[in-house]
């Protein structure tokens, strides 16, 4: 197959899968619900981090997680131990979710006002970076037991991302880890990225991280207000036959 077919093809995927990242989207925002999509390399801390989020969340405003893994339930189950309604992807061979995949798990969960529904990708940072999934913000995470070059490396993810977490930290004494580093090639990438250094262990940066994600929310909300005063508006001064 030829490499201008091979592009083709890449930029049809896109496209479809385009319009049903435009179909969450349009059900998440009717719901007030924000959307995060977490992206990782597998052992990342993902899943933990999670999981001590949605502890901490308990009693705040509702929230629910679609979990995408290759093979197993493992994941979700850790999730719904926590009382949070979880749907499994498996994807099988494939390395990410796709915006069709979270349209169908939307159908499974129970979604209220205002609440937050994490995406947990399958552990990559490549495949997921160029696939729109309805998100409001994607949010990298970087193990200190990586290196700290990975955002040059993988530099699609990071520009694609809002938010930088640095996870593990209670491990970077023994990690030949440089944080400032690893921020400041990050922000080569993407000059605009924010960054928390966080332990799910320890509780390090959980004040920060579960700041950013109500201050996300709080955003979302008012922008849909005002979203919807601008349609009334424009509805009011509508000339009428």
């Amino acid at each position: 197959m030829s490499q201008k077919r091979l592009v083709q093809i890449e930029q049809e995927i896109l496209a479809k899968n385009g319009m049903f990242a435009d179909d969450v989207r349009d059900e998440l925002c009717g719901h007030g619900v924000l959307a995060l999509n977490l992206i990782a390399s597998p052992g990342a801390g993902k899943t933990t981090l999670l999981v001590e989020t949605l502890q901490r969340l308990k009693g705040t405003f509702p929230t629910w997680v679609i979990e995408g893994d290759q093979e197993t339930t493992n994941d979700a189950d850790r999730i719904r131990a926590t009382d949070t309604q979880a749907v499994q992807i498996n994807t099988g061979k494939g390395c990410h979710l796709d915006a069709d995949m979270i349209k169908r798990a939307l159908e499974s969960l129970s979604l209220q006002q205002g609440g937050v529904l994490f995406i947990e990708n399958v552990g990559n940072l490549a495949c997921p970076a160029g696939f729109d999934l309805g998100e409001a913000h994607k949010v990298v995470i970087l193990s200190v037991t990586e290196g700290d070059d990975k955002p040059v490396k993988y530099p699609e993810a990071f520009a694609a991302a809002d938010l930088l977490v640095i996870s593990k930290s209670d491990l970077a004494p023994y990690c030949d880890f440089d944080i400032e580093a690893c921020v400041a090639h990050a922000r080569e990438v993407n000059p605009a990225i924010e960054s928390i250094v966080v332990s799910a262990r320890d509780g390090t940066g959980m004040t920060e991280w579960l700041k950013w994600i109500v201050r996300a929310r709080q955003q979302q909300l008012q922008d849909l207000a005002r979203d919807l005063q601008a349609r009334v508006e424009s509805i009011r001064n509508t000339p009428h036959a």
